[in-house]
């Protein structure tokens, strides 16, 4: 199947899931289903912005250093420390002296100066992040700071599991990688031990998806896609992609699954150009993913009516095809980002601008 059906299949058959309040901090990374809004003017009062002396700044219209203003009432303030009624502007603490006991500021204050007025962090009703948009940990770090406890968010819950008992290095490195991939494309990956029944991995609950590695060939053991076949659909099994031929995708329990070969490379590239696509749709997501443009040095040719991924390697300002069709293990290590070949496209010729987006 080609790829662009599979993508519309998927943009048919998978909601965003179900939104849940969190706390600022365990937030970071999840997708925002409702702005994030500050509910009151911040600060409330007005804030002291260095430490100083609170003065009213009319009372200094005229000092200078020959003439200072004499005020037989100033307080000391603390950068943050609000200042209520002692005064609509903070003079640095060089620019007084005390005599007497009384002090004499030697500079003219404006009202405002070294004060942050009440509503400049942030005004009622204000949107600090719009829904859509993943949370940034400035996002989290300014929402604590204007005492915005938590948001309500979308951060799917994606079972990650591999077909097969006992020690699979291959497998187990997918399982490792695709659970940090999860979790940096704004997800929360639900990793389950080796060994346990695909029936009962496919349709088992708390999760919104599942991910499952291996199993998806024509061998003896390759029974992953057959199990979802008898538990669900399969929507797509054998699709126009190198690497990544035999993945699969299906509907499991209303659930999103995608079945991934046991190839490391394959895996990579399956969830680069479908799995990826698969969260973001959970998520609710506005955002497209991050890439930059550049300068193929070089060709590639590829092979018309597959939808290739192409590692590369950054030289200088372009970037060199380094892995197509089977990628070396070393090439992953080595490659700087990925490229895509369209499945119409014969490949590029040098110089060619190609998007290149960032392996997780």
């Amino acid at each position: 199947m080609p790829l662009d059906d599979v993508m519309r299949r998927i943009a048919e058959r998978v909601q965003p899931t179900s939104p849940r309040q969190m706390r600022a901090a365990p937030a970071l990374g999840a997708t925002l289903a409702q702005d994030v809004v500050a509910a009151d003017p911040r600060p409330a009062a007005p804030l002291a912005l260095m430490d100083g002396w609170a003065v009213h700044a009319e009372l200094t219209a005229d000092a200078g250093p020959y003439a200072p203003a004499v005020l037989s009432q100033l307080r000391e303030v603390a950068v943050g420390e609000a200042l209520w009624g002692d005064g609509d502007a903070v003079a640095p603490l060089e620019a007084v002296t005390w005599r007497g006991g009384n002090g004499e500021v030697h500079v003219a204050m404006t009202p405002g100066e070294g004060v942050l007025m009440p509503g400049t962090d942030a005004g009622v009703g204000e949107v600090l992040r719009q829904t859509g948009h993943r949370l940034r940990a400035v996002d989290v770090a300014a929402m604590q700071a204007l005492g915005i406890a938590g948001a309500r968010v979308r951060r799917p819950r994606i079972r990650v599991a591999r077909a097969g008992r006992g020690r699979n290095d291959i497998a187990d490195a997918i399982v490792d990688w695709l659970a940090y991939a999860i979790a940096a494309g704004g997800g929360e990956p639900v990793a389950t031990r080796p060994g346990g029944e695909v029936e009962a991995l496919l349709t088992g609950g708390g999760v919104d998806a599942v991910a499952m590695i291996g199993g998806t060939g024509a061998g003896a053991c390759d029974d992953t896609v057959h199990a979802l076949g008898q538990t669900g659909i399969v929507d797509a099994h054998g699709i126009a992609l190198s690497p990544g031929e035999t993945a699969a995708f299906g509907i499991a329990n209303s659930r999103p699954v995608l079945l991934m070969p046991g190839r490391l490379d394959a895996a990579v590239a399956v969830w680069l150009l479908i799995g990826q696509a698969i969260l973001a749709k959970l998520r609710g997501s506005t955002k497209h993913l991050s890439s930059r443009k550049s300068a193929l040095i070089g060709k590639i040719t590829s092979t018309v009516g597959l939808t290739e991924l192409v590692l590369v390697r950054q030289i200088g300002d372009g970037v060199e095809p380094i892995a197509s069709k089977y990628l070396p293990l070393a090439t992953l290590a080595q490659a700087d980002g990925w490229i895509v070949i369209p499945a119409a496209s014969e490949g590029l010729p040098p110089d060619a601008r190609v998007t290149v987006c960032p392996l997780p």
